[in-house]
């Protein structure tokens, strides 16, 4: 009997030291797994921290395709520029072929022509020789004299804008000139390319003269002073 007692003291002896152990175990593992937790969540959290740095990437990389975009944008808007100056004419003083001519009659003082001129469409050009080279036919009797009238240095003209000369084509009272259907007219004597405008009736020729250019049509009406 006192040999079973014996014994079974010796088994609850032994149980009570695996439970020791298991527990001092359970114990010393528990810091070593929760640090292997924390080194885990760590690397779990710097592998999203690069994440996050890879996507604060994409936003600098799509600035820098805005910026090269507006870069380019901004060249084309320069070579359009330049292209707008490169229009013929512009800036320049007025050939005669930059110009657009009408011609009208007028009663005034024993009746005269007066000449419209404009400027092409996309031309901007100046009329820097104050008077317009004005002459009937090719003979030298044929050509216009300035008297003066009238007259601004130099006359812009683009878009609407406009300037008047008045040519009167007869000066003397008498039954004498030479009829003619046309008038030439240039905006300088040596232009190589001047007008030839068709007259709104036939004008008879002697002695012509001519006014300078002017804004004003009132101060284009021929007369010898």
């Amino acid at each position: 009997m006192r040999s079973r007692l014996a014994a079974r003291s010796a088994r609850l002896v032994l149980a009570a030291a695996a439970v020791t152990a298991l527990a001092a175990t359970t114990t010393a593992c528990g810091p070593e797994d929760n640090g292997a937790a924390d080194s885990a969540a760590s690397a779990s959290t710097g592998s999203g921290g690069g994440s996050d740095n890879s996507s604060s990437d994409t936003p600098s990389t799509s600035g820098s395709e805005s910026s090269s975009s507006n870069s380019n944008s901004s060249g084309s808007t320069d070579k359009a520029g330049s292209g707008n100056g490169d229009k013929s004419g512009y800036g320049q003083s007025c050939g005669t072929n930059d110009l657009d001519f009408t011609v009208t009659s007028e009663t005034q003082a024993g009746g005269y022509y007066l000449v419209t001129a404009k400027a092409k469409s996309g031309i901007t050009c100046y009329l820097d020789v104050n008077t317009p080279s004005v002459s009937f036919g090719s003979d030298a009797d044929g050509v216009a004299s300035p008297v003066g009238q009238g007259g601004e240095d130099p006359i812009k003209l683009t878009g609407s804008a406009v300037a008047y000369t008045g040519i009167s084509p007869k000066t003397t009272n008498d039954d004498s000139g030479v009829e003619f259907e046309n008038v030439i007219i240039a905006t300088t004597e040596d232009d190589p390319d001047p007008a030839e405008l068709k007259l709104p009736d036939p004008a008879t020729v002697d002695k012509p003269i001519v006014t300078n250019w002017s804004t004003n049509s009132s101060e284009t009406v021929p007369v010898i002073v």
